[in-house]
């Protein structure tokens, strides 16, 4: 019998329903640092609440993070902390809620950022409430809030990985997949950007003499789409070409900004290789490309898979029989793996349409998720 079953929470469905409504409702956008702020101050109230020690991280650009931290009973304490990561940000500029209003219906909240992932903010917070209710033994305990994930935790990702060192274990709040798999297998993410350069000229008296940077360019986004191998999970995406000034002026230069993913780590290697190599292919124009990984692979390898089973292991006595999959986004989850640390990634809520005016998540899930949440906690080895 688990300590805490789905039916202990099943009564909060209504207090986390309304926790949720009110945290969707509050706009914070990555690139709103006042809106992300704003958020931070009453996610700190709540977590205040718990008795949570709490430190704010000034960030310059980016809205500024939140750590929480309780450090654990006398039988606990000497154990090593569970981190547990969740980002406060969205995709929804500020005004999307005009359009896009939060409620709820037959059984599902909709609204910009109840499903990615503020659902699972709620769900931690309540797995923290419970726990502290019950008087369980418990073991040091940290949640990171941060707020750029969704621009690619450049301000964040070294406290992640600084924190993740220390832990026993990495839970990430991330939604799960549409059938609420956990999600055991990330692709890494990353971008190249080519600049071709020409020489400018009249297009109709000088034509010549010009060196076209967009015909340039064009040859190599079609070997850069060439790049693709889906047997290996490689992706390559030419999603921005811009160049030129005029009609009448031959383009003296042009970029591409290339999205890539990756499974497997030696794929980085490969698209490196190709960028390094790059070489112009008219005459008299040049071209270069710089590549950036922004997130590492997270492979399904054996601590991956150790996790995953540990975790099933822990929710069949709530009932639950947990699935896993595997993704083409990255989340914070990406940076832990490396580390050799043990991550569960997608054990927030369940629904879809992330990202989007469809984004809902199901209600009954809260209460779901929270149970399975705290009990991780409880149990992990």
């Amino acid at each position: 019998m688990p300590a805490l079953t789905i039916s202990d929470f099943t009564p909060y469905t209504d207090e986390m329903l309304a926790l949720l409504t009110r945290l969707a409702e509050i706009e914070s956008p990555s690139t709103d640092k006042p809106a992300l702020d704003h958020f931070g101050a009453v996610l700190a109230e709540e977590l205040r609440a718990l008795e949570a020690e709490i430190s704010v991280l000034p960030q310059a650009v980016a809205g500024d993070h939140i750590e929480a931290k309780w450090a654990g009973d006398e039988q606990g304490a000497a154990r090593s902390p569970i981190l547990i990561l969740c980002h406060m940000d969205t995709v929804y500029e500020i005004g999307a809620l005009a359009r896009f209003p939060v409620y709820a219906e037959a059984g599902i909240l909709h609204g910009p950022g109840v499903f990615d992932m503020k659902g699972g903010i709620v769900v931690a917070l309540f797995a923290v409430r419970l726990l502290r209710q019950s008087g369980l033994p418990a073991r040091p305990l940290t949640i990171l809030f941060t707020s750029d994930e969704e621009t690619g935790s450049a301000a964040s990702r070294p406290l992640i990985e600084a924190l993740a060192r220390q832990s026993a274990a990495a839970f990430c709040l991330e939604p799960a997949l549409p059938d609420g798999a956990l999600k055991t297998a990330r692709k890494g993410t990353g971008e190249i950007e080519i600049v071709a350069h020409g020489r400018a000229a009249h297009a109709g008296t000088d034509h010549a003499q010009g060196r076209n940077a967009i015909a340039e360019l064009a040859a190599h986004i079609l070997s850069v789409q060439a790049l693709t191998d889906y047997a290996r999970g490689t992706t390559t995406n030419v999603g921005v070409v811009s160049g030129g000034t005029r009609p009448n002026v031959v383009p003296d230069e042009a970029r591409a900004r290339v999205d890539f993913r990756v499974a497997e780590p030696g794929e980085v290697e490969r698209l490196q290789a190709w960028a390094s190599s790059l070489r112009p292919v008219l005459e008299g124009c040049s071209v270069e490309a710089s590549l950036a990984l922004n997130r590492p692979p997270m492979p399904r390898d054996a601590v991956m898979a150790a996790a995953f089973a540990r975790a099933q292991a822990i929710a069949r006595p709530l009932g639950l029989e947990l699935r896993e999959g595997s993704t083409g986004g990255g989340s914070d989850a990406n940076f832990v793996a490396p580390l050799g640390v043990p991550v569960l990634d997608g054990l927030g809520v369940r629904g879809n349409g992330a990202h989007s005016e469809r984004e809902h998540m199901l209600i009954n899930s809260l209460p779901e998720r929270a149970a399975l949440l705290a009990n991780l906690i409880l149990e992990w080895s």
